[in-house]
């Protein structure tokens, strides 16, 4: 599958393998990995609505902070003027995977294919 449709914090976002993107601030530390729920996936001409046991594994690189708003207030001919403003709390988070074939299981699968290979050669 080449994209998939997540939900986080009451959002929805279209993402793909190695995409990343700004959300709400998450509670998950820098450098954690985290599943989203999956609403859709699709790609190839084949789309699936509410997948079963297909993952989408997302890390969260940084809390950044938004750019700043500003806010201001006045009433004419009375004087009344108030400033006031804010920057949004934010998470970078990275798309690791989309499914069972993602980098993320390449890469375990890797190790472990190193380590059996290692321990072949060892009991020869």
């Amino acid at each position: 599958m080449t994209y998939a449709i997540i939900s986080l914090g009451g959002k929805q976002y279209r993402v793909r393998e190695g995409e990343r993107l700004l959300v709400d601030r998450l509670a998950q530390p820098d450098g954690k990995s985290f599943h989203p729920q999956v609403l859709l996936l699709g790609g190839n001409g084949a789309t699936e609505i509410a997948p079963g046991g297909t993952p989408v594994t997302a890390r969260v690189v940084k809390q950044v902070l938004g750019e700043k708003v500003r806010i201001g207030k006045y009433k004419p001919k009375k004087g009344y003027r108030r400033h006031n403003g804010y920057r949004s709390r934010l998470s970078q988070i990275e798309i690791e995977a989309i499914g069972a074939k993602g980098k993320a299981e390449s890469k375990t699968r890797a190790a472990k294919k190193k380590t059996a290979e290692a321990g072949s050669e060892k009991a020869e």
